[in-house]
């Protein structure tokens, strides 16, 4: 049975289950019903960190346009634009045994398509969840619901991956940023 966290909760991943190599983050989300005008478009982000929490180059950003780091240990699956349906949205494959020592952490995000011009913000966003599932197992090893606490918010760090010692830890962060993908962008280091 899968654990379920709270917001800033850790836990170790591969102290106690040294043979976990591959797992699969799973993102999703529901939108409010609303009369907004335009669909929402949510899309998840991953940013690839050195021990200073910056970006080492541009292709330590993996989502949409960029749907594999070089050294193929992340993979994005692809972009759901609609979030319809049950189960996870997007989805987020790492090969924790392939990912360069000199990353340390790995962020997982999602921000909303071009939020500012069309008014849009995670207030009319609901159900959002993280899960981390080993892919080799298929078996869900954590949740992490994130509740209702975002109003003005534009993109929100859902969780991070991060290295103590030789071991991987999970950090439910759940923290929300204002200036959506280019806050985030521009946080970890890159220019655009």
């Amino acid at each position: 049975m899968a654990i379920q966290l709270s917001k800033g909760q850790r836990i170790d991943l591969t102290k106690g289950n040294p043979a976990l190599k591959n797992i699969v983050v799973g993102l999703g989300w529901d939108v409010k019903n609303f009369d907004g005008g335009a669909e929402i478009d949510l899309d998840a982000s991953v940013f690839l960190l050195n021990e200073q929490g910056k970006c080492r180059n541009d292709l330590d950003f993996i989502f949409y346009n960029n749907l594999i780091s070089p050294d193929k240990s992340v993979e994005h699956t692809g972009d759901n634009r609609t979030g319809e349906g049950d189960g996870d949205d997007e989805q987020i494959k790492v090969h924790l045994d392939k990912v360069p020592s000199d990353v340390h952490r790995i962020a997982f995000t999602v921000t909303i398509h071009d939020a500012e011009n069309r008014g849009q913000n995670f207030g009319q966003v609901m159900n959002a969840f993280v899960r981390l599932v080993d892919e080799d197992l298929g078996t869900e090893i954590l949740r992490f619901d994130l509740g209702e606490d975002f109003s003005i918010e534009t993109a929100v760090v859902f969780c991070e991956l991060y290295r103590h010692g030789n071991e991987w830890k999970f950090n439910a962060v759940g923290s929300g940023y204002q200036g959506g993908l280019l806050a985030l962008v521009q946080s970890y280091g890159l220019s655009v």
